[in-house]
């Protein structure tokens, strides 16, 4: 069996622990990782994986910081507070960044080392498929942990060897791979997850194969995007202008299917048949939205729904990973509580809501008899919209929470979703669009008591594996190839459309992409796309993965920024002015007059509310709407590393790192464009 795993595991099986100097590659472990001698047994091995799953992959830490709140910052959802990397000059390079953290990564592979130096020795005891099952887990950790670093940073070290605590030696390992080869590397991982892993867990608490097999189709998709829309820039290698040219590890640096060209192939083809392997197992077993939002225990339960906002979400077929938490063991969440207030000052921006198209299947400029579209308040909105909207954007007058509580807990819940709290500017009750979502909710006020909710979180579910494909086969084909209607439509059924609205063609042939210039992803390289099925494979993809953590990482790897660079973008929320809505009981008082006072945006303006320009002086950078710069796409690394790495420990050109694009290589200094 050693022999086999060796096989299989190539590359894979000899990575080892990475250890360097101070802030990069740390010298030791940390404290938690036990002795060498401890990883013996089968249960060793088990409580070795279980610190990674919370350490390492996503889940829910109250709404605005777990999954549901990490579309933050894009055009799907704004809270109170603007980023400044959509301003000029307000993000600047850092002596250190906490972003360019190994100290996982270092944990995994010093626990990879160690476990596989007994397995080959044969000195773990227990069943051999579960030994190898926790391997692969530490296999897929790495690999999630190390494209988490891909998205922000690009280029990146690679250790496959273990490093003596000699300077020279780990500073000689500071030089950073081609992104690409980077890539490769992490779906190498992924494969060897793969290899190692079974179904062991019915519960779907624990990594599985088809888990590594979405993951891959994931990673691949990413980088084949991104090679394609920054072709020729110096964000890929030999781009006009890659920084990594300036060192000699890769000035002769050629791609390994002999094009960039070939590599995007490359990549897009392992996207296609991973996701495809993965979807051809649950097209046919995803959870139906049923259209319906429960307003009392006595109604129907929508399965779709509760999918999102179940305490136990292991009988969900198209489920493949979630995070239980546990009351009783203190193990819980604030999502429920969240969901019965604004979401916790986090809303759905216009943007995210006029990118669904209505129950017809039609755009929102495009549908009539009887399907047109009104945002004069937010019942109109919800009225015969996409049934995915229709369920979870939350409006006044509903109920949000069954039952009456009195055990003393602290009900923190909110039972009738009230008027939009748009004037309050704290995050526990202000809603800063004005819209809020209830994905992720029970109605369960059990599950508001002293912030003791233990609402699960999905962390990877079988859909986005039929998404990966369906964008993929395109960008390979440029046609409704393969698969791609088959499972469009089901994906489309689940989601609640019916009769014509099932069949993409109808809102492919309605769409008007000049229309859509409040979506970011009609846009690549600072261009709206011309392609309406591509546009649209987009679209879906939006609108099913709302709210679910991934927007950054498409809009990246579209290259779906650009076009800010030259025209500012306006957040905005509700249609406030002009409409009904501007009569309601917000709680106060609207002062509109642009002064630091203020607490709702112009009517002169717009008339949408705009959260970031309430204040007009000159204080708010934000004053004038988003701007970009291109190197904003991937952070700076942070100057203390040059100075670690270079030989005379103070010449930055000395260092074998090198910055990246339109970055300087000096503290405290904002992108050169």
């Amino acid at each position: 069996m050693i022999m086999k795993l060796i096989k299989y595991l190539p590359i894979a099986i000899f990575a080892t622990a990475l250890v360097s100097c101070e802030d990069f590659l740390d010298k030791e472990p940390p404290s938690y990782v036990v002795p060498e001698d401890y990883y013996q047994t089968e249960d060793q091995l088990q409580a070795v994986c279980n610190k990674f799953y919370p350490d390492v992959l996503p889940s829910h830490g109250g709404w605005s910081y777990g999954t549901f709140g990490t579309d933050n910052n894009t055009d799907n959802q704004a809270g109170l507070s603007a980023d400044g990397k959509y301003a000029t000059g307000q993000w600047l390079v850092g002596l250190n960044n906490d972003n360019w953290a190994w100290t996982n990564i270092r944990n995994i592979n010093y626990s990879i080392n160690t476990i596989l130096g007994h397995y080959r020795n044969g000195a773990i005891t227990g069943a051999e498929q579960n030994i190898r099952h926790y391997i692969g887990e530490l296999y897929f950790f790495r690999a999630f942990c190390y494209f988490d670093m891909l998205q922000k940073w690009g280029d990146l070290p690679i250790i496959k060897e273990a490093l003596p605590d000699d300077n020279a030696i780990l500073t000689a390992a500071c030089v950073r791979m081609p992104r690409n080869e980077v890539a490769r590397f992490i779906l190498n991982d992924l494969d060897s997850a793969r290899v190692c892993m079974t179904n062991m867990d019915s519960r779907k608490n624990r990594l599985s194969p088809d888990v590594a097999t979405l993951m891959k189709s994931r990673v691949a998709l990413f980088e084949a995007s991104w090679l394609k829309y920054f072709k020729g820039t110096p964000f890929v290698p030999n781009g006009e202008g890659w920084p990594g040219a300036t060192k000699d590890y890769n000035a002769n640096y050629e791609y390994p299917t002999g094009s960039i060209d070939n590599e995007i192939n490359y990549f897009y083809q392992v996207a296609a048949e991973c996701a495809e392997e993965v979807a051809d197992k649950y097209v046919g077993s995803l959870t139906q939205n049923n259209g319906t939002v429960p307003q009392a225990e006595s109604d129907a339960d929508n399965p779709y729904f509760s999918m999102f906002g179940s305490t136990d979400m292991s009988g969900f077929p198209d489920v493949l990973l979630w995070r239980a938490y546990n009351k009783g063991l203190g193990i819980t969440n604030n999502v429920e509580v969240a969901v019965t207030r604004g979401n916790y000052a986090i809303g759905p921006t216009r943007s995210m809501i006029e990118s669904f198209v209505m129950k017809d299947g039609k755009p929102i400029y495009a549908s009539h008899d009887g399907f047109a579209y009104s945002d004069e308040t937010i019942a109109a909105v919800r009225q015969n919209a996409d049934p995915r909207l229709t369920i979870f954007l939350k409006e006044p007058g509903q109920i949000n929470l069954f039952k009456n509580m009195d055990d003393g807990a602290g009900d923190q819940g909110v039972t009738i979703e009230p008027n939009p709290s748009i004037l309050r500017g704290d995050g526990e009750w202000g809603y800063s669009t004005g819209y809020a979502l209830r994905k992720g909710g029970t109605f369960d006020r059990a599950l508001t008591a002293g912030n003791g909710g233990y609402v699960g979180s999905i962390t990877f579910r079988a859909t986005e594996a039929l998404l990966n494909y369906m964008e993929a086969e395109y960008e390979l084909t440029h046609a409704l190839s393969g698969k791609i209607l088959e499972y469009w439509r089901a994906i489309r059924t689940a989601a609640g459309f019916s009769g014509d609205a099932v069949d993409p063609q109808v809102t492919i042939d309605a769409t008007d992409i000049a229309q859509e210039k409040l979506d970011w992803g009609s846009y690549s390289a600072g261009t709206q796309l011309t392609d309406k099925v591509l546009y649209n494979i987009r679209r879906e993809r939006r609108c099913e993965l709302m709210a679910e953590g991934l927007r950054w990482m498409d809009l990246i790897r579209w290259r779906a920024l650009d076009q800010m660079i030259n025209e500012p973008y306006h957040v905005e929320g509700i249609h406030l002015w002009g409409t009904p809505m501007e009569s309601w009981d917000f709680g106060g008082t609207f002062t509109d007059d642009g002064s630091v006072s203020a607490n709702v945006s112009s009517r002169d303006l717009s008339e949408y509310l705009r959260p970031y320009e309430k204040n007009m002086t000159g204080n708010n950078v934000f004053r004038d709407g988003y701007v970009w710069h291109m190197a904003h796409y991937l952070q700076p690394l942070p100057i203390r590393q040059f100075l670690l790495t270079a030989s005379d420990s103070h010449s930055v050109d000395l260092s074998p790192l090198y910055q990246n694009p339109y970055w300087p290589t000096t503290a405290d200094m904002p992108a050169e464009r």
